[in-house]
């Protein structure tokens, strides 16, 4: 079956959710910038290629453990936020687009009901801990999980803010790179020195 896919942060949605809602729940509960020595000695080592991304994200999302209700937060923050839904999403979709993320589903998971969006895979990370089931899913783990979780999928149209989600245009029949609601055939985009940096390094995690 044919479905049209697309990444999310700075994709669908304008800005990165994640981050996003860390600064929403900072807002009122500043008790969570206690995690910022632990993150920032993380932030230190992935910088090194010392520890991995999931590793470090899970160290970042050590804040969740000061929230007590992590859902009635998630649904403040998209009744806050849902108007940064880009345009062309909004014109162009449908109920049977599969969303791909590195955010946690946790976070996803109520937006994609609201925008009617039936199929969500993101990363898996525990709303009341912060650790991860599995790896982040970013890169070639997102082609990954799409096979697992969908493997008789076709692939139409594929929409990212990024080349590191490379793999999964590569199996999409048209690709586009999205910035700042402008929609560029993949292969036209000419990526910056710094994204191709970033890339190399990442590769490697």
């Amino acid at each position: 079956m044919k479905h049209n896919v697309y990444d999310f942060d700075k994709t669908i949605y304008k800005r990165d959710s994640t981050f996003e809602f860390y600064r929403f729940c900072v807002s009122r509960h500043p008790v969570i910038l206690a995690e910022i020595p632990v993150v920032f000695l993380y932030a230190i080592l992935f910088t090194f290629q010392l520890c991995s991304m999931t590793v470090f994200k899970e160290k970042f999302f050590r804040f969740l453990r000061h929230l007590d209700s992590v859902d009635e937060l998630v649904e403040e923050f998209w009744k806050a936020n849902l108007e940064n839904i880009a345009d062309f999403y909004k014109k162009g979709s449908r109920k049977d687009d599969v969303v791909i993320s590195a955010s946690p589903e946790f976070l996803l998971r109520p937006v994609c009901g609201s925008l009617k969006i039936e199929n969500l895979i993101a990363s898996r990370v525990d709303k009341n801990t912060g650790l991860f089931a599995g790896e982040n899913c970013w890169g070639a783990e997102k082609l990954r999980r799409l096979r697992e979780e969908m493997p008789d999928i076709t692939v139409g149209e594929f929409y990212s803010d990024s080349i590191s989600d490379a793999p999964l245009a590569g199996i999409a029949e048209k690709a586009y790179i999205v910035q700042t609601g402008e929609l560029i055939p993949w292969e036209e985009y000419r990526p910056t020195f710094s994204e191709r940096m970033k890339m190399k390094f990442r590769g490697t995690m």
